[in-house]
């Protein structure tokens, strides 16, 4: 019996450690969303340092991606729409309109973000994407996105090809560009 009393104790002590872990965390998180929070609505073109601060501290309020999510669209910034968006779509409950921030992005982001979008959304706009891509006349971007559509003619994004056991990777929005 003296030994269950001491195991029954230590849980209780690895209970209260970990609760206390939790608590940390969650002080540490709700920091972190003020401090993002504060920025996004104070600098102007600061969201991608907003959401690359909120991927190292692990998530954040929902009031912090309403606020990255306005500075996106007050900036119109397209490359913090495009990772926004991905975001958004990899977590479905967030309170973004990812529609909207995919539609910035296909409307006057470059054909880079475009062709990301097409490889990268597990859903993209296929055909919205097409478009801009072929009016633009850039006979490189269309080579890729024609290519890529011949592999994956729904345009399913990368998601559906690893799913499906093909070869492919999450092409980064900005390649040979280190983010800081």
């Amino acid at each position: 019996m003296n030994d269950q009393s001491k195991q029954d104790a230590s849980a209780k002590q690895q209970e209260a450690t970990e609760q206390t872990a939790i608590e940390k965390r969650r002080e540490h998180l709700k920091a972190e969303s003020l401090h993002l929070i504060e920025m996004a609505g104070n600098e102007p073109n600061s969201a991608l340092r907003c959401i690359h601060q909120l991927s190292v501290a692990g998530g954040a309020t929902e009031a912090t991606y309403v606020a990255i999510e306005q500075r996106v669209v007050a900036d119109q910034d397209t490359a913090g729409a495009y990772h926004l968006a991905l975001l958004a779509q990899n977590t479905p409950d967030l309170p973004i309109d990812a529609r909207q921030l995919i539609e910035l992005v296909v409307n006057k982001g470059d054909n880079d973000q475009r062709l990301a979008l097409l490889k990268n959304l597990p859903l993209p706009p296929v055909d919205m994407i097409k478009e801009y891509i072929l009016a633009s006349n850039d006979g490189d971007a269309i080579g890729q996105m024609n290519a890529y559509l011949q592999i994956n003619p729904e345009g399913y994004g990368s998601h559906h090809m690893l799913a499906s056991n093909q070869a492919d990777r999450i092409v980064p929005l900005s390649p040979g560009n280190n983010a800081n």
